[in-house]
């Protein structure tokens, strides 16, 4: 997509990001991480066409090595179920960081367990979402958690 604003030519997602900073908002950043890489694009393509900034990591670890080296981003979403580390040992180091210790942080996974929401939210989940959850459940939930 093509678009002109204030002389400026503005492609894609980054036309959204700064039509929301010409009108004096701040764009909120969200760090997906999941080793699907379909779930990757699909997620990343709704969150742009939302006015968001997106950040991904294809595991684990990546997403870890991001935030220890300062990213700066709003919310993480997650998978659960990943190779190397899981979705709750992840979340566990990245409270660990002190950036970090306060961001919300959803699960976006295939797992409904209640024993495995139990311990989403005791290693600092924020919220539990279902693949595949719609574009507006998804949305939705992310309005709630970034007030």
């Amino acid at each position: 997509m093509l678009r002109h604003v204030n002389n400026i030519t503005l492609f894609g997602s980054i036309m959204r990001r700064s039509k929301a900073l010409l009108r004096g908002l701040q764009v909120k950043t969200i760090m997906l991480v999941d080793d699907s890489a379909t779930i990757l694009l699909s997620i990343s393509n709704i969150l742009g066409k939302a006015g968001y900034g997106v950040e991904k990591a294809a595991n684990a670890n990546e997403g870890l090595n991001k935030f220890k080296g300062g990213v700066k981003v709003d919310l993480l979403i997650t998978d659960l179920n990943m190779p190397g580390m899981n979705g709750i040992e992840f979340i566990k180091e990245v409270r660990k960081l002190p950036n970090y210790k306060f961001m919300p942080i959803l699960f976006l996974t295939t797992e409904s367990q209640q024993s495995k929401r139990l311990e989403a939210k005791a290693a600092g989940a924020s919220g539990w979402l279902v693949k595949p959850a719609t574009a507006d459940e998804l949305l939705n939930t992310i309005k709630l958690v970034l007030r």
